[in-house]
């Protein structure tokens, strides 16, 4: 990645920088291009090989754009965090190496979640202020406001963060102890499944039981039609 002068970059863990001059410069022996930047937190100034850029993770500041991205990653509720303070100190070790502003957000929202609970070691609150120091310090350079103004917009993201995590903590606790659906006892389940079977059988029984009684019931109407016949055939005698 090229730069001009003039330009405003980010050197991990040192914050905002602006390229204030580009110079080829002899050093036992080898010759080789250097940008000096100028620090703007201290108004100090840095030496950076050309050759070199990509592996310190120098990068230009952000966008407009990429600070709105920034805040709503602030306070989406997602914290990686480890129990363990090695790996925990190792990681985010590693994201601050990086120059990455999403990276150092990582670091910030974690190590304040973290700090709630419980004391931070020496070294943890040292790069939890850092974390917190160089986000401020290059969302104020880019957005061109105060860095009072942003520090509390950070505070009010990181709050949003917390009460999300805690939310979707509860949920998740209600969840576990929720009680499970009653098991249907065995001998329901037997009587739900031969219910139908048991009405068909009935059913039949009463068809058969219709028939019996309509076939009985026909000799003794027709007895009753030929009496009725003879007597209306003596009247008329």
């Amino acid at each position: 990645m090229s730069f001009q002068v003039g330009d405003k970059v980010i050197y991990p863990n040192h914050g905002l920088g602006v390229v204030e001059k580009i110079e080829e410069k002899t050093i036992l022996g080898t010759t080789c291009g250097f940008f000096h930047l100028r620090i703007l937190s201290n108004d100090t100034t840095v030496l950076v090989p050309v050759a070199n850029v990509d592996n310190v993770g120098l990068r230009r500041a952000i966008t407009d754009e990429e600070v709105e991205e920034l805040f709503s990653l602030l306070g989406d509720g997602k914290i990686d965090n480890h129990a363990n303070w090695k790996g925990r100190f190792k990681d985010n070790s590693d994201k601050m190496r990086t120059g990455s502003i999403y990276d150092m957000a990582d670091v910030l929202k974690s190590l304040t979640f973290l700090a709630k609970s419980k004391s931070l070691s020496f070294r943890e609150k040292r790069m939890l202020d850092r974390a917190k120091a160089l986000i401020i310090s290059e969302v104020s350079e880019v957005m061109r406001v105060k860095v009072e103004e942003i520090e509390n917009r950070v505070e009010k993201a990181l709050e949003r963060c917390f009460s999300t995590k805690a939310r979707s903590t509860t949920r998740a606790a209600a969840r576990a102890v929720a009680p499970a659906p009653a098991p249907v006892p065995a001998a329901a389940a037997v009587a739900a499944k031969a219910t139908p079977a048991v009405a068909t059988k009935a059913s039949a029984v009463a068809t058969k039981a219709s028939a019996t009684a309509a076939a009985k019931a026909s000799p003794a109407k027709a007895t009753s039609t030929r009496a009725a016949a003879v007597r209306r055939q003596a009247r008329a005698s």
